[in-house]
């Protein structure tokens, strides 16, 4: 299964969009300095959202539509109570 997923820094709320095969290792990787540029800069990652794919070249897609614009109109509709957005 390849996941998708979103954190949030609960720092300063900027989002990182990422993509992989094992969500929990991964998320530990971010939270513990050994992920991407973006999160290793910063601490305190918390995931918000994640989707599931079997297959690679979707999870890729996907990752990539939901680091658009739209794909963050998308996002902000979804976690709207979340977010505390109306």
């Amino acid at each position: 299964m390849y996941w998708v997923y979103v954190l949030e820094n609960q720092n300063d709320k900027g989002w990182y969009i990422g993509y992989t095969i094992n969500l929990e290792k991964r998320l530990r990787e971010h939270q513990s300095g050994y992920g991407s540029r973006t999160t290793s800069a910063r601490n305190n990652w918390e995931m918000i959202y994640y989707e599931g794919y079997k297959n690679q070249l979707d999870a890729k897609g996907r990752e990539r539509f939901l680091k658009s614009g739209s794909g963050r109109k998308f996002l902000k509709k979804q976690l709207k109570n979340y977010l505390g957005v109306e």
